[in-house]
């Protein structure tokens, strides 16, 4: 038999294209338009419909960037089109659409009432029609420029200041169609078969057997009389579609999806209209498939829907009761898991759960976060403490280097808890639910001979429409069909059920997921994760002292406030926000967000202290640390100690005969030399120099960095081959009090210019040093390194609720993938009896190297990335005015590297009153340290103390709350009581912890 395979797919092809494509309209009619331009911002329904609309025609551009139009679409339906069988009226859309989904223009229609009836994009462009009825809707149109499709060159449509105004759309459809159903069935037919085809085996005689079927079809449809012959085509393929799949075949279970980054290259308040659009199209699937499912997380845009849509949220709620709308995550926001401190991790759950729980009575199981760039390894023990049980991520399958081994298995956190978990082999979160996805997920599923079943996640995202009815006709054909996987809609839950029970001896993956991509995330946008760091730290003190005068005073605590100030920090933890690869709109918006919760925050901690204290000029120190401080007790308030010692100066001579400057304290004694540089390093405890022979310390080194791609996002392992050494000095001075000694060392390079201020106080046991940095660079990276005398074959990074140790060596791909690493309040460094801890204030990402000397020494480095210049999404990426402050304590142990992570980000606070304030919550054991002290969420002044093992062992202590309680409970993250948690009479509990345990105390008021 010949071979004319190719020849017969290519008229396969052209006939879809060419001739089925425009049959599924039968037939068209106009309609009457008129539109109204939004003079500025998005305005709602009720007060778009009372403007002056003026005629608009199809052909007509429309849209500067950013903007919205609102077109009034009126008309009647054929009468003759009610006499055709087989055919549906509807309106066919198209705003000017080009390729691709979510990342250009949209819209959303509405009835005449203000209720939302579906939305319009490039794979979703019709909407439905009442048969009989006259058509009488509204179009609400987002000109949204395409930010996404630009190579990632420099684009200045991220902020519409630099936008432009000229329109960036032209109106091609709006227009009554017929639609063909035969017609559009034996496309889906096609697309199932054709799908499937393509990726069978060339020699397989299921492949050949569903070529000649095809062939057949095109042959029966006629293209001069598609509607009179698509039903007879159609029965050309009944029997190859009718054919069940193989038993062993694996199996996938589908749910819709639609991944909506809560920002990214749009603002927030185009994400809540993203939203609306897309659940708008999933409630109108829903009504009409039964079987459909849709998965959607956070909670954040859950409540932007009962806040912006009330209506549309009261069909939500319908539909999350009948299981179609499934809510999932638990989680405020699809966070971001490697820069959140631990109770802001904490409070994605707190948060998210429990809206579920308020508004739909929801117990959310199941932790979706199929796109945040790598995970914590704290997460399993917050997932498990937040009383969820599994958790799903995609995005590992991005790693440049390694390959995971599984794809189902169980995760296990730093503190041993683990987590079932599961990524879908088919590497997609917006799947089509096409052949060539079906055959990924079976073709490289890891677990074959154990499981059998993956999660398939289907729908457009990002303001794509999520799921359509073509992805459901896909469905249904693929539910068990020879040479495919089989395929079931179902929710997650009902995936996850049945993965953990099929398979129970499931590997088990420890530690950090890190993903070996996207490491410039732990960098760019320096300005967000200093907001970040600092509104955690906020909140922190906000709600200690609140809870302490609430309890001590009877003050009113300030619930609402404190939880709605929670909200806006968790948002902006979203994945695309806190890493900093947002277009510059979305960083404006954070930036104004963390200046409003600074103010809102600091009123209520000064209200709070100044109850506390009473009046009076007495000078007293808040120590929100949960470590003793000047003197004043861990969470108290009280009179700093009076002996702190002095700082004396000396001026010697560098190596290489240059003025440097002694600094002691008696504690530390530093040399800055000549370059303005760390020369010594010595703690008097040990009196043991840290810095290595022949280096320095607080060296700025600049290199370049320009990433194959993903500016923003990545910092790739070639910027380590080009490096500058930024060790001239413009000045060196001196400045010099009893308290506190520093030198002030001014460089210039480049465009930019920094001022170091590189400080030793009276009773520090660190160095610190104040980058003022003025950042006119593009595409570099600014990274300050320190040299140290230490053999540490690995490094101890802070995370959530512990530390993570990783190899400083290079003996694996692996360990040559985490080049950069992230690190919360402290990165530390150490071999057995000594070590070095370095400290920042809003600085993530590091990286930690080691080298023998030629006299058989080990010299360990640790760097800071302190700032980078990327160009895309936003090309004016950290530019401007940057402060950073980093310590380098000598001689620490990994309790000293805690403390001093928590001095570095707790600033003295010190008020003037009348008495000292004891502290509401004390324990016994420094290891174990107090995260957080708030009152209960449930409103019932219930006192809730979150805390930790801190050092990474076993730890007893003894938890007391000064207040008088009926006794304490230990509960999950919601405040619940655990069913074998500890438990006590009266305001005291001996408690025994496992390393790295997270425990929450509720103590009964």
């Amino acid at each position: 038999m010949h071979d004319d395979r190719t020849l017969l797919e290519g008229r396969l092809s052209r006939f879809t294209a060419d001739h089925l494509a425009p049959a599924v309209h039968r037939d068209r009619a106009p309609l009457t338009l008129t539109a109204w331009p939004v003079p500025g911002e998005p305005v709602p329904f009720a007060e778009a419909v009372q403007q002056e609309f003026t005629p608009i025609e199809v052909g007509a551009a429309w849209g500067r960037p950013w903007s919205t139009l609102w077109i009034h679409v009126t008309g009647e339906i054929p009468a003759g089109w009610a006499d055709v069988p087989g055919t549906v009226p509807e309106i066919s859309v198209d705003l000017g659409f080009g390729t691709g989904a979510g990342f250009q223009s949209e819209g959303l229609a509405w009835t005449p009432e203000g209720r939302t009836i579906k939305a319009v994009s490039p794979y979703n462009h019709h909407l439905p029609v009442t048969p009989g009825a006259p058509v009488d809707f509204y179009l609400e149109c987002a000109a949204n420029p395409d930010v996404a499709n630009t190579g990632f060159r420099p684009t200045p449509n991220g902020d519409p200041a630099t936008a432009g105004t000229d329109p960036i759309y032209r109106l091609r459809r709006l227009e009554l169609v017929l639609r063909d159903v035969a017609v559009w069935e034996l496309q889906a037919d096609i697309f199932t078969l054709g799908g499937l085809m393509a990726e069978l085996p060339l020699a397989s005689s299921r492949r050949a057997e569903i070529l000649t079927a095809l062939q057949r079809a095109v042959d029966t449809a006629d293209p001069d009389d598609l509607a009179g012959t698509a039903a007879d085509a159609r029965a050309q393929l009944a029997d190859v579609l009718g054919r069940p799949a193989s038993a062993s075949a694996h199996r996938v279970v589908a749910v819709g999806h639609a991944h909506i980054d809560s920002a990214w290259l749009w603002p927030v308040r185009e994400t809540i209209r993203k939203c609306a659009r897309t659940f708008s199209n999933v409630l109108e699937l829903a009504e009409a498939d039964p079987d459909f499912r849709f998965a959607c997380s956070s909670a954040q845009q859950y409540a932007w829907m009962k806040q912006y849509y009330p209506e549309l949220f009261a069909r939500i709620t319908a539909a999350v009761q009948r299981g179609q709308f499934v809510p999932v995550g638990g989680m405020w926001v699809e966070s971001d898991t490697n820069m959140p401190g631990g109770e802001a991790m904490a409070r994605q759950f707190v948060a998210g759960k429990g809206f579920f729980l308020e508004n739909f009575g929801v117990e959310t199981e199941e932790v979706w976060l199929p796109d945040s760039f790598g995970y914590s390894g704290a997460l399993p023990q917050i997932v498990r403490a937040s009383g969820s049980r599994w958790f799903l991520t995609q995005k590992i399958s991005w790693n440049q280097v390694n390959t995971m081994p599984h794809h189902t298995f169980w995760w296990e956190g730093i503190d041993g808890s683990r987590v079932f978990t599961h990524f879908p082999p088919s590497d997609t979160y917006n799947s089509t639910l096409s052949g060539a996805d079906l055959a990924r997920a079976e073709r490289q599923y890891r677990e074959k001979g154990r499981g059998t079943t993956s999660l398939m996640l289907f729908g457009y995202g990002d303001g794509g429409g999520g799921p359509n009815r073509d992805m459901l006709a896909a469905a249904h054909r693929l539910e068990s069909l020879e040479g495919s996987p089989t395929l079931r809609l179902d929710s997650p839950a009902g995936f996850f059920a049945d993965a953990e029970a099929e398979y129970p001896g499931a590997p088990v993956w420890s530690g950090e997921m890190y993903l070996e991509l996207h490491r410039g995330t732990y960098t760019s946008q320096a300005r967000t994760k200093q907001g970040n760091r600092r509104s955690e730290h906020l909140l922190r003190e906000a709600e200690l002292w609140a809870s302490t005068a609430t309890v001590r005073l009877g003050r009113a605590y300030p619930a609402a406030e404190l939880a709605e100030l929670w909200q806006l920090v968790l948002l902006q933890q979203f994945h695309d926000i806190l890493p900093g690869s947002s277009i510059a709109w979305v960083h404006q918006d954070a930036q104004r967000n963390y200046a409003a919760i600074a103010e809102r925050a600091e009123r209520l901690i000064a209200d709070a202290a100044q109850a506390l204290v009473g009046e009076g000029d007495q000078p007293l120190l808040l120590n929100a640390a949960p470590h003793a401080r000047s003197g004043v007790a861990a969470l108290a308030v009280d009179v700093v100690a009076a002996d702190a010692g002095t700082v004396s100066v000396e001026q010697v001579t560098d190596a290489e005969g240059r003025p440097a400057h002694r600094l002691d304290n008696g504690l530390v004694s530093v040399v800055v030399d000549g370059a303005g540089q760390l020369s010594s390093l010595v703690d008097a405890a040990s009196g043991r120099e840290a810095i290595a022979p022949g280096e320095k310390g607080l060296r700025l080194q600049l290199h370049r960095d320009i990433p194959n791609q993903w500016d923003a996002w990545d910092v790739d392992e070639h910027y380590r081959r080009t490096v500058r050494e930024i060790d001239s000095v413009d000045a060196l001075a001196l400045e010099s009090t009893p308290e506190a000694a520093t030198v002030v060392v001014t460089r210039s390079f480049g465009a930019s210019r920094v001022e170091q201020r590189i400080t030793l106080a009276a009773g520090s046991p660190s160095v610190a040093v104040t980058h003022t940095v003025d950042w006119h660079e593009k595409q570099k990276l600014l990274k300050l390194g320190s040299s140290f005398d230490v053999h540490a074959d690995r490094s101890a990074s802070e995370t959530q609720f512990g530390h993570i140790f990783r190899p400083t060596h290079v003996n694996t791909s692996w360990e040559f993938a985490r080049f950069e690493i992230c690190a919360h309040r402290f990165l530390h460094v150490g071999e057995p009896g000594y070590g070095v801890a370095v400290t920042n204030d809003a600085t993530y990402g590091h990286d930690v190297g080691r080298q023998t000397r030629e006299d058989g020494g080990t010299t360990t480095t640790v760097r800071q990335s302190l700032l980078r210049a990327p160009l895309y999404p936003d090309p004016a990426a950290d530019q401007g005015l940057h402060v950073l402050t980093t310590t380098i304590r000598p001689g620490a142990a990994i309790g000293d590297a805690v403390e001093e992570g928590y001095r570095t980000n707790l600033a003295p606070r010190v008020v003037r009153g009348a008495h000292p304030v004891a502290p509401l919550v004390s324990v016994s054991n420094p290891a174990v340290v107090v995260e957080a002290v708030k009152l209960a969420e449930d409103g019932s002044g219930d006192l809730v103390v979150r805390l930790y093992e801190s050092l990474g062992g076993r730890a007893r202590a003894t938890v007391t709350a000064d207040a008088a309680a009926a006794g304490v409970v230990a509960t999950d993250l919601l405040e619940r009581p655990l069913a074998d948690g500890a438990t006590a009479d009266g305001a005291s509990l001996d408690l025994e912890l496992r390393p790295f345990q997270l425990l929450t105390l509720r103590f009964r008021r």
